[in-house]
C-alpha cells in the first residue's frame, strides 16, 4: 500500500513560525502539532494573533515553517523547492477565502477552468469538469456570467467550484462566510456539508460559533498552540 493511502492528509509536527529576531522576534507558531485525517471536517478558531491564519498558510503551502515538519498526503513539504511546492499546491489543495479572488475579466466557467490549465488537463475535459462543478454548487445556469454579474453568495459558490475542480486532498476555507449575510451563509455551509459527506477533507477558519458548529471537530488556537 502506498504511503499516501495510509498517511494523514495533513500532519504538522512541532511546527514553528518565527518572524523577526532578538527583541523584535514574534513567535506566531510555537511547536504546533496538528493531524488532519482523511474525511475530517475541522473548524479552527482563535483570537486575532493566535496563530490560526499562520497555520492555515502553512497548511496551504503559502508559507514555510521556521522549524518542525509538515507532511501533505505523506509528502514532506519542507523538502520541496518552490516549483515543486507550487505544483503540489495546485494538485493537492483547494482554497476558499472570505474575498472570492475571482478574475473579473473571466466568466464563472473560465474561472473554474483555470486551475486545470496549470494542471495540464486537456481543454475538452476542463470544460466538462467545470460545468459539472458549477452545476454541483447550483450555478449551472450562470456559466457565462462574470463576477460583477453575480451576487456575493454566487461568487463564493464559483470559488468553491474552482477549489474542488482538481479533486484536492484537502480543502482549506478561510472565513468563507465572513462577507455573506445569514441566508447566504446557510447556503454556502450546506454546500460544505455536502462536500464533506462526499468524502472531501475540509479545514475551515472561522470566528463564528454557529459556523464552527457545522464541523465535526473544533480546535482553539492561542499563542501559537492548540489549546482545545
Amino acid at each position: 500500500m502506498a504511503l499516501a493511502d495510509v498517511a494523514p492528509v495533513a500532519e504538522l509536527i512541532g511546527v514553528e513560525k518565527v518572524y523577526g529576531s532578538g527583541d523584535a522576534e514574534v513567535r506566531a507558531l510555537d511547536g504546533l502539532d496538528l493531524c488532519v485525517q482523511r474525511g475530517d471536517y475541522l473548524a479552527v478558531m482563535g483570537a486575532s494573533g493566535s496563530g490560526k491564519s499562520t497555520a492555515m498558510n502553512i497548511l496551504g503551502c503559502l508559507d514555510r515553517p521556521s522549524g518542525g515538519s509538515y507532511r501533505l498526503n505523506g509528502i514532506p513539504v519542507e523538502s520541496l523547492d518552490d516549483d515543486a511546492l507550487a505544483d503540489l499546491r495546485n494538485r493537492q489543495l483547494g482554497f476558499v477565502f472570505q474575498q472570492f479572488h475571482l478574475l473579473p475579466q473571466l466568466s464563472a466557467l473560465e474561472n473554474v477552468m483555470l486551475p486545470m490549465v496549470y494542471a495540464g488537463v486537456p481543454h475538452g475535459e476542463r470544460r466538462q469538469r467545470a460545468v459539472a462543478a458549477l452545476e454541483r454548487v447550483g450555478l449551472g445556469q450562470r456559466l457565462s456570467n462574470r463576477p460583477n454579474q453575480l451576487s456575493g453568495g454566487q461568487q463564493q459558490r464559483v470559488a468553491i467550484a474552482r477549489a474542488i475542480i482538481n479533486q484536492p486532498a484537502l480543502l482549506l476555507a478561510d472565513e468563507p462566510t465572513g462577507a455573506l449575510d445569514s441566508r447566504t451563509t446557510e447556503e454556502v455551509l450546506a454546500i460544505f456539508d455536502e462536500l464533506h459527506r462526499s468524502g472531501i477533507t475540509l479545514v475551515m477558519v472561522t470566528h463564528e460559533d454557529d459556523v464552527a458548529a457545522r464541523a465535526e471537530q473544533v480546535v482553539q488556537f492561542r499563542d501559537g498552540r492548540i489549546t482545545g
